[in-house]
């Protein structure tokens, strides 16, 4: 495993463990030549699930879309880094899980809300008022309206 700090192209395993969710081993490294550590992370290699976007093109499953739209729509609210680490984890279990080899943007856009839903709802009020973008006030006063009736 080559250095991130100076390039070297050796290091040793100080330590390995799996990650929570048990798909993962961490590695905890250090170089033979600066001797500074770093952690490494090892998963098992599986064929790319293709998203198929609303306009009919294909593109591979990115899980960096994921976080970056669930951060966005918690901008500012009271949701960790942890908790959207989990909730993305949450999404790309159900998509390995499903064993497609294809999936639509729609499903994971829907698996998002599910996941918002449970972590904050502002968040997801937030991420449904551009996914499903409302065309105008009444729609997003639908939503609200079914959120409410489903807390109560």
């Amino acid at each position: 495993m080559k250095c991130p700090f100076c390039g070297y192209e050796d290091s040793k395993v100080m330590d390995t463990r799996p990650t929570e969710e048990g798909y993962t081993i961490r590695r905890r490294r250090e170089c033979l030549n600066c001797q500074k550590r770093f952690t490494t992370y090892e998963k098992v290699e599986q064929s790319p699930v293709m998203v198929i976007k609303k306009d009919g093109n294909r593109q591979a499953f990115d899980r960096d879309k994921i976080i970056n739209g669930i951060i966005k729509s918690c901008e500012k609210r009271p949701v960790s880094a942890a908790q959207v680490e989990e909730a993305v984890s949450n999404i790309e279990k159900k998509i390995e899980n499903s064993m497609k080899k294809e999936i639509s943007s729609y499903e994971i856009g829907e698996m998002v809300m599910d996941e918002l839903k449970e972590l904050d709802e502002v968040s997801y009020v937030r991420f449904a008022s551009v996914y499903r973008e409302f065309k105008d006030l009444q729609s997003f006063i639908d939503e609200l309206e079914n959120i409410v009736k489903k807390k109560n």
